[in-house]
Protein backbone atom coordinates (compact mmCIF):
# COMPACT_ATOMS: atom_id res chain seq x y z
CA UNK A 1 0.00 0.00 0.00
CA UNK A 2 1.45 3.37 -1.02
CA UNK A 3 1.88 6.14 1.52
CA UNK A 4 -0.66 8.26 -0.32
CA UNK A 5 -3.30 5.53 -0.17
CA UNK A 6 -2.58 4.97 3.52
CA UNK A 7 -2.85 8.69 4.34
CA UNK A 8 -6.18 9.00 2.52
CA UNK A 9 -7.51 5.83 4.13
CA UNK A 10 -6.56 7.03 7.61
CA UNK A 11 -8.03 10.48 7.02
CA UNK A 12 -11.32 9.12 5.70
CA UNK A 13 -11.69 6.96 8.82
CA UNK A 14 -11.25 9.78 11.34
CA UNK A 15 -14.31 10.22 13.59
CA UNK A 16 -16.90 12.95 13.15
CA UNK A 17 -19.86 14.18 15.17
CA UNK A 18 -22.32 11.24 15.60
CA UNK A 19 -25.07 13.43 14.16
CA UNK A 20 -23.19 13.52 10.86
CA UNK A 21 -23.00 9.72 10.83
CA UNK A 22 -26.73 9.46 11.54
CA UNK A 23 -27.48 11.99 8.80
CA UNK A 24 -25.35 10.00 6.32
CA UNK A 25 -27.18 6.78 7.20
CA UNK A 26 -30.53 8.48 6.56
CA UNK A 27 -29.29 9.66 3.15
CA UNK A 28 -28.12 6.17 2.22
CA UNK A 29 -31.43 4.68 3.35
CA UNK A 30 -33.33 7.06 1.10
CA UNK A 31 -31.56 5.64 -1.98
CA UNK A 32 -31.73 2.01 -0.87
CA UNK A 33 -29.65 -0.56 -2.71
CA UNK A 34 -28.19 2.10 -5.01
CA UNK A 35 -26.23 3.63 -2.13
CA UNK A 36 -22.55 2.74 -2.06
CA UNK A 37 -20.89 5.40 0.11
CA UNK A 38 -21.53 8.78 1.73
CA UNK A 39 -18.72 11.32 2.07
CA UNK A 40 -18.74 14.38 4.32
CA UNK A 41 -16.57 17.36 3.35
CA UNK A 42 -16.43 21.13 3.25
CA UNK A 43 -16.48 24.01 5.72
CA UNK A 44 -18.54 22.19 8.36
CA UNK A 45 -15.91 19.47 8.49
CA UNK A 46 -13.14 22.02 8.91
CA UNK A 47 -14.90 24.06 11.61
CA UNK A 48 -16.93 21.21 13.23
CA UNK A 49 -19.86 23.67 13.39
CA UNK A 50 -23.13 21.98 12.41
CA UNK A 51 -26.07 23.89 13.89
CA UNK A 52 -27.37 26.62 11.61
CA UNK A 53 -24.99 25.56 8.85
CA UNK A 54 -25.39 23.79 5.51
CA UNK A 55 -23.59 20.45 5.62
CA UNK A 56 -22.02 19.01 2.46
CA UNK A 57 -22.33 15.35 1.46
CA UNK A 58 -21.49 13.35 -1.63
CA UNK A 59 -23.60 10.24 -2.13
CA UNK A 60 -21.90 7.64 -4.32
CA UNK A 61 -24.36 5.30 -6.03
CA UNK A 62 -23.97 2.13 -8.08
CA UNK A 63 -25.78 3.69 -11.03
CA UNK A 64 -28.21 6.51 -11.71
CA UNK A 65 -30.77 4.08 -13.11
CA UNK A 66 -30.90 2.24 -9.77
CA UNK A 67 -30.83 5.47 -7.73
CA UNK A 68 -33.74 7.25 -9.41
CA UNK A 69 -37.30 6.41 -10.27
CA UNK A 70 -37.47 9.23 -12.82
CA UNK A 71 -35.68 8.97 -16.14
CA UNK A 72 -35.13 12.73 -16.41
CA UNK A 73 -33.04 12.66 -13.22
CA UNK A 74 -30.94 9.87 -14.73
CA UNK A 75 -30.34 11.94 -17.86
CA UNK A 76 -29.59 15.09 -15.86
CA UNK A 77 -27.03 13.31 -13.68
CA UNK A 78 -25.30 11.76 -16.69
CA UNK A 79 -25.29 14.93 -18.76
CA UNK A 80 -24.25 17.38 -16.06
CA UNK A 81 -23.03 15.61 -12.92
CA UNK A 82 -23.68 15.83 -10.07
CA UNK A 83 -27.37 16.22 -9.25
CA UNK A 84 -27.78 18.18 -6.02
CA UNK A 85 -30.64 17.81 -3.55
CA UNK A 86 -31.53 19.33 -0.17
CA UNK A 87 -31.90 17.16 2.93
CA UNK A 88 -32.90 17.55 6.57
CA UNK A 89 -32.32 15.22 9.50
CA UNK A 90 -32.65 15.71 13.25
CA UNK A 91 -32.50 19.50 13.05
CA UNK A 92 -29.60 19.62 10.61
CA UNK A 93 -29.74 20.61 6.94
CA UNK A 94 -27.48 19.63 4.07
CA UNK A 95 -27.05 19.51 0.36
CA UNK A 96 -26.34 16.15 -1.25
CA UNK A 97 -24.40 15.77 -4.49
CA UNK A 98 -25.02 12.44 -6.24
CA UNK A 99 -22.43 10.69 -8.40
CA UNK A 100 -22.08 7.14 -9.66
CA UNK A 101 -18.99 5.15 -8.69
CA UNK A 102 -17.76 5.42 -12.28
CA UNK A 103 -18.27 9.18 -12.50
CA UNK A 104 -16.74 9.79 -9.09
CA UNK A 105 -13.54 7.94 -10.01
CA UNK A 106 -13.30 9.76 -13.35
CA UNK A 107 -14.00 13.22 -11.92
CA UNK A 108 -11.30 12.78 -9.25
CA UNK A 109 -8.75 11.93 -11.93
CA UNK A 110 -6.80 13.79 -14.56
CA UNK A 111 -9.44 12.63 -17.07
CA UNK A 112 -12.01 15.00 -15.54
CA UNK A 113 -13.46 17.63 -17.84
CA UNK A 114 -13.79 20.20 -15.02
CA UNK A 115 -12.17 20.84 -11.65
CA UNK A 116 -15.11 20.73 -9.25
CA UNK A 117 -14.77 17.19 -7.84
CA UNK A 118 -11.00 16.72 -7.66
CA UNK A 119 -10.55 20.23 -6.24
CA UNK A 120 -12.91 19.38 -3.38
CA UNK A 121 -11.49 15.94 -2.64
CA UNK A 122 -7.90 17.11 -2.63
CA UNK A 123 -9.15 18.72 0.59
CA UNK A 124 -10.12 16.69 3.69
CA UNK A 125 -13.18 14.45 3.67
CA UNK A 126 -14.62 11.66 5.79
CA UNK A 127 -16.19 8.36 4.76
CA UNK A 128 -19.25 8.44 7.03
CA UNK A 129 -21.25 5.58 5.55
CA UNK A 130 -20.25 2.58 3.44
CA UNK A 131 -22.31 -0.24 1.95
CA UNK A 132 -21.58 -3.55 3.63
CA UNK A 133 -20.62 -5.18 0.33
CA UNK A 134 -18.21 -2.43 -0.76
CA UNK A 135 -14.54 -2.39 0.21
CA UNK A 136 -13.38 1.06 1.38
CA UNK A 137 -10.41 0.79 -1.01
CA UNK A 138 -12.79 1.54 -3.88
CA UNK A 139 -13.46 5.00 -2.46
CA UNK A 140 -9.93 5.50 -1.11
CA UNK A 141 -8.32 4.85 -4.49
CA UNK A 142 -10.66 7.28 -6.25
CA UNK A 143 -10.02 10.06 -3.74
CA UNK A 144 -6.24 9.46 -3.82
CA UNK A 145 -6.31 10.58 -7.46
CA UNK A 146 -7.58 14.05 -6.48
CA UNK A 147 -4.31 15.41 -5.02
CA UNK A 148 -2.36 13.75 -7.82
CA UNK A 149 -4.55 15.54 -10.36
CA UNK A 150 -4.11 18.87 -8.57
CA UNK A 151 -0.32 18.51 -8.55
CA UNK A 152 -0.13 17.34 -12.16
CA UNK A 153 -2.24 20.29 -13.28
CA UNK A 154 -0.31 22.79 -11.14
CA UNK A 155 3.38 21.85 -11.13
CA UNK A 156 4.02 22.82 -14.77
CA UNK A 157 2.94 26.42 -14.13
CA UNK A 158 4.93 26.85 -10.92
CA UNK A 159 7.86 29.13 -11.53
CA UNK A 160 11.32 28.42 -10.20
CA UNK A 161 10.58 30.79 -7.31
CA UNK A 162 8.31 28.39 -5.43
CA UNK A 163 10.01 26.98 -2.35
CA UNK A 164 7.56 24.67 -0.59
CA UNK A 165 4.82 22.12 -1.10
CA UNK A 166 2.34 24.57 0.40
CA UNK A 167 3.06 26.91 -2.53
CA UNK A 168 1.83 24.20 -4.90
CA UNK A 169 -1.34 23.63 -2.90
CA UNK A 170 -2.08 27.36 -2.71
CA UNK A 171 -1.51 27.88 -6.41
CA UNK A 172 -3.60 24.85 -7.30
CA UNK A 173 -6.52 25.79 -5.08
CA UNK A 174 -6.35 29.41 -6.23
CA UNK A 175 -6.67 28.30 -9.82
CA UNK A 176 -9.54 25.91 -9.09
CA UNK A 177 -11.40 28.63 -7.21
CA UNK A 178 -11.01 30.84 -10.29
CA UNK A 179 -12.74 28.16 -12.35
CA UNK A 180 -16.06 28.49 -10.55
CA UNK A 181 -18.43 31.29 -9.62
CA UNK A 182 -17.64 31.41 -5.93
CA UNK A 183 -18.63 33.68 -3.06
CA UNK A 184 -15.51 33.15 -0.97
CA UNK A 185 -13.32 36.11 -0.17
CA UNK A 186 -9.88 36.53 -1.70
CA UNK A 187 -7.30 34.42 0.09
CA UNK A 188 -9.71 31.56 0.82
CA UNK A 189 -7.46 29.12 -1.08
CA UNK A 190 -4.55 29.96 1.22
CA UNK A 191 -6.67 29.73 4.36
CA UNK A 192 -7.68 26.19 3.44
CA UNK A 193 -4.00 25.17 3.44
CA UNK A 194 -3.14 27.22 6.52
CA UNK A 195 -5.91 25.47 8.45
CA UNK A 196 -4.01 22.15 8.32
CA UNK A 197 -0.43 22.82 7.19
CA UNK A 198 0.94 19.52 8.46
CA UNK A 199 -1.74 17.58 6.59
CA UNK A 200 -0.89 19.29 3.32
CA UNK A 201 2.84 18.81 3.87
CA UNK A 202 2.46 15.06 4.44
CA UNK A 203 -0.02 14.64 1.61
CA UNK A 204 2.13 16.74 -0.72
CA UNK A 205 5.17 14.56 -0.12
CA UNK A 206 3.14 11.39 -0.70
CA UNK A 207 1.59 12.89 -3.84
CA UNK A 208 4.92 13.83 -5.41
CA UNK A 209 6.25 10.35 -4.56
CA UNK A 210 3.26 8.79 -6.33
CA UNK A 211 3.80 10.93 -9.44
CA UNK A 212 7.51 10.11 -9.47
CA UNK A 213 6.77 6.40 -9.21
CA UNK A 214 4.35 6.58 -12.13
CA UNK A 215 6.38 8.85 -14.40
CA UNK A 216 9.94 8.35 -13.24
CA UNK A 217 12.20 11.18 -12.10
CA UNK A 218 14.18 13.74 -14.03
CA UNK A 219 17.96 13.83 -14.37
CA UNK A 220 18.30 15.88 -11.19
CA UNK A 221 15.77 13.87 -9.21
CA UNK A 222 12.90 16.24 -9.99
CA UNK A 223 9.29 15.17 -10.49
CA UNK A 224 8.52 15.37 -14.21
CA UNK A 225 5.76 17.61 -15.50
CA UNK A 226 2.54 16.04 -16.71
CA UNK A 227 2.37 18.57 -19.56
CA UNK A 228 4.27 21.59 -20.83
CA UNK A 229 3.78 24.96 -19.12
CA UNK A 230 2.07 26.35 -22.23
CA UNK A 231 -0.30 23.39 -22.52
CA UNK A 232 -1.09 23.62 -18.81
CA UNK A 233 -1.85 27.34 -18.99
CA UNK A 234 -4.13 26.57 -21.93
CA UNK A 235 -5.85 23.90 -19.80
CA UNK A 236 -6.49 26.41 -17.01
CA UNK A 237 -7.87 29.01 -19.42
CA UNK A 238 -10.25 26.40 -20.79
CA UNK A 239 -11.28 25.28 -17.30
CA UNK A 240 -11.94 28.87 -16.25
CA UNK A 241 -14.26 29.48 -19.21
CA UNK A 242 -15.91 26.10 -18.92
CA UNK A 243 -16.20 26.17 -15.14
CA UNK A 244 -18.17 29.39 -14.93
CA UNK A 245 -20.57 28.21 -17.64
CA UNK A 246 -20.98 24.91 -15.81
CA UNK A 247 -21.76 26.78 -12.60
CA UNK A 248 -24.62 28.59 -14.34
CA UNK A 249 -25.84 25.39 -15.99
CA UNK A 250 -25.83 23.51 -12.68
CA UNK A 251 -27.70 26.36 -11.04
CA UNK A 252 -30.36 26.14 -13.77
CA UNK A 253 -30.57 22.36 -13.33
CA UNK A 254 -30.87 22.74 -9.56
CA UNK A 255 -34.08 24.70 -10.01
CA UNK A 256 -35.69 21.36 -10.84
CA UNK A 257 -34.06 19.33 -8.06
CA UNK A 258 -33.43 21.81 -5.26
CA UNK A 259 -36.41 23.54 -3.66
CA UNK A 260 -35.33 26.93 -2.39
CA UNK A 261 -32.09 26.77 -4.34
CA UNK A 262 -32.02 30.49 -5.03
CA UNK A 263 -32.38 31.21 -1.30
CA UNK A 264 -29.43 28.91 -0.61
CA UNK A 265 -27.38 30.75 -3.24
CA UNK A 266 -28.11 34.08 -1.56
CA UNK A 267 -27.35 32.65 1.90
CA UNK A 268 -23.99 31.29 0.77
CA UNK A 269 -23.02 34.53 -0.96
CA UNK A 270 -24.02 36.65 2.03
CA UNK A 271 -22.17 34.32 4.41
CA UNK A 272 -18.90 34.26 2.50
CA UNK A 273 -18.87 37.71 0.91
CA UNK A 274 -20.39 39.73 3.75
CA UNK A 275 -23.18 41.08 1.57
CA UNK A 276 -26.86 41.55 2.42
CA UNK A 277 -28.55 40.46 -0.78
CA UNK A 278 -32.29 39.79 -0.32
CA UNK A 279 -34.21 37.52 -2.71
CA UNK A 280 -37.33 39.12 -4.18
CA UNK A 281 -40.63 37.19 -4.42
CA UNK A 282 -40.54 37.11 -8.22
CA UNK A 283 -37.06 35.53 -8.11
CA UNK A 284 -38.43 32.63 -6.06
CA UNK A 285 -41.29 32.24 -8.54
CA UNK A 286 -38.90 32.10 -11.51
CA UNK A 287 -35.63 30.93 -9.92
CA UNK A 288 -33.62 30.44 -13.11
CA UNK A 289 -34.40 33.93 -14.38
CA UNK A 290 -33.95 35.30 -10.88
CA UNK A 291 -30.52 33.74 -10.52
CA UNK A 292 -29.42 34.92 -13.96
CA UNK A 293 -30.44 38.52 -13.17
CA UNK A 294 -28.85 38.29 -9.73
CA UNK A 295 -25.45 37.00 -10.79
CA UNK A 296 -24.25 39.90 -12.99
CA UNK A 297 -24.90 42.42 -10.21
CA UNK A 298 -23.04 40.28 -7.67
CA UNK A 299 -20.12 39.69 -10.04
CA UNK A 300 -19.89 43.41 -10.84
CA UNK A 301 -19.93 44.20 -7.15
CA UNK A 302 -17.23 41.64 -6.41
CA UNK A 303 -19.44 39.47 -4.20
CA UNK A 304 -18.65 36.49 -6.39
CA UNK A 305 -15.86 35.93 -8.87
Amino acid sequence: MSELIQLIKTELAQPVDPRVVDFAASIAAQYGEASRAVLFYGSCLRTTELDGQMLDFYLIVSSYEVAYGKSWLVRANKLLPPNVFPAEHDGLVAKIAVLSEEDFARLCSVKAGDVSVWARFAQPSRLVWLATNLAPETIVEAIAEAPVTLFQRTLPVMGAEYTSLSDIWREGFSRTYDCELRAERAGRSSSVVDCEPERYERLGMATTATIAKRMGVGPNGEVPNFASPDATEQFWRKMKRRGKLLTLARLAKASGTYAGGIDYLAWKINRHAGTGYVIKPWQRKWPILGALTMLPRLIAGGAIK
